[in-house]
């Protein structure tokens, strides 16, 4: 595999080129090679690369030098391994690239810890079935960290066989996409695959994201041309499925394009700005501009543009209520994330107290 039929870009380039610059006169970099993260395990990462797959751990010093898991490999990471001298296929990685894009969401049970679920895509496919799982405000969550990603997504509406309303879903969809194409598709049946392909071309890396049970594994294995990941059973009662994705990894269509498929998210809890709002609301940011008030809430203020814009129709309640909902979200893990800095600060100032205190009390005695 070259490097190229990776991923691999001048992004990416130009970052070797200056570890290899800097790190000249060590004599390791001709052991050190660029590979790819194509999945991890509880015992190290599997990585594709041009001397083909290895087994890689981890650097003591990049995991002890971490102070967040994110900053951690994860699948889809450009990494650079040194080649074990005496262990075939073995190697240790030394640094991490930096990332061109990243799929983060905030890790459930953690108040403000990030989980990359993907890193370095250049698509997203966001999958959702077309059956009782349907729910376009958890496509308006997937859009959202979708934009804030830096990848393009794209609205993959499965099991189109199960479906006997499609036009009033897209309807519903439509209200939330922003003009983000949806296609639809029933992965079971092989019907509608043929225009995912034009997203499908060599070296480029599609993550696939949605909830459990809507058919990402089994997508992969009809553009796979074979059964190569596990698919499970969908209860027919609320189309929720079993995770048979346990695991994030990459695959190799035979086109030469990555797909990464991902384990199925029920809870998608916000990771981002609040600035970043206004690629999935621009609707009603469009609106807000014109409000009186530059801080409008809108929530009753006199001059609302936003509240003369539902009023007239022009914009639905709906969106706003969804609008102030990632809102609130997101200023409470900016809160979060400022108390976690101040409490950090203080066990700083803190730690760096006691030393000066140790040290003025040796130089005493």
């Amino acid at each position: 595999m070259k490097l190229i039929e990776l991923g691999w870009n001048d992004f990416f380039q130009q970052q070797l080129e200056t570890y290899v610059s800097d790190h000249a006169a060590s004599g390791k970099n001709k052991r050190i090679i660029p590979a790819r993260v194509s999945r991890q395990d509880l015992s190290g990462y599997h990585l594709w690369s041009e001397s083909g797959e290895l087994f890689a751990t981890l650097a003591g010093r990049i995991y002890h030098d971490s102070v967040v898991k994110a900053e951690l490999p994860t699948v889809g990471d450009w990494v650079l391994a040194e080649l074990l001298e005496h262990e075939e296929g073995k190697a240790v990685i030394r640094q991490i690239f930096n990332r061109q894009s990243k799929f983060s969401r905030k890790e459930a049970w953690k108040d403000t810890e990030e989980q990359i679920v993907a890193a370095n895509i250049d698509r997203l496919f966001i999958v959702s079935g077309l059956d009782q799982d349907f729910n376009p405000k958890r496509i308006e969550r997937f859009l959202f960290l979708a934009w804030e990603s830096g990848a393009s997504p794209v609205i993959v509406l499965n099991k189109a066989d199960l479906c006997d309303d499609i036009e009033e879903k897209l309807s519903q969809l439509e209200a939330v996409s922003m003009g983000t194409v949806a296609h639809i598709v029933s992965a079971l049946n092989s019907d509608g695959l043929e225009v995912l392909n034009t997203y499908l071309s060599p070296g480029q890396t599609v993550a696939l994201m949605g909830s459990s049970g809507v058919g990402k594994s089994t997508l992969i294995n009809k553009l796979m041309g074979e059964e190569i990941l596990n698919t499970g059973e969908v209860r027919q009662e609320d189309s929720k499925g079993k995770h048979t994705t346990t695991f994030r990894q990459m695959v190799r269509l035979t086109n030469g394009s990555i797909l990464i498929d991902t384990p199925g998210m029920r809870e998608l809890q916000l990771w981002g700005e609040e600035d970043s709002l206004a690629s999935t609301f621009e609707d009603v940011e469009t609106v807000a501009i014109h409000c009186k008030f530059s801080d409008c809430s809108h929530n009753g203020e006199p001059g609302c543009s936003v509240a003369v814009a539902i009023e007239e129709g022009r914009l639905d309640e709906n969106r706003l209520k969804s609008y102030r909902k990632l809102q609130r979200e997101l200023r409470f893990l900016a809160e979060k994330q400022d108390e976690v800095a101040r409490r950090d600060s203080k066990a700083s100032r803190k730690r760096f107290a006691k030393v000066v205190r140790k040290r003025v009390d040796k130089r005493d005695r």
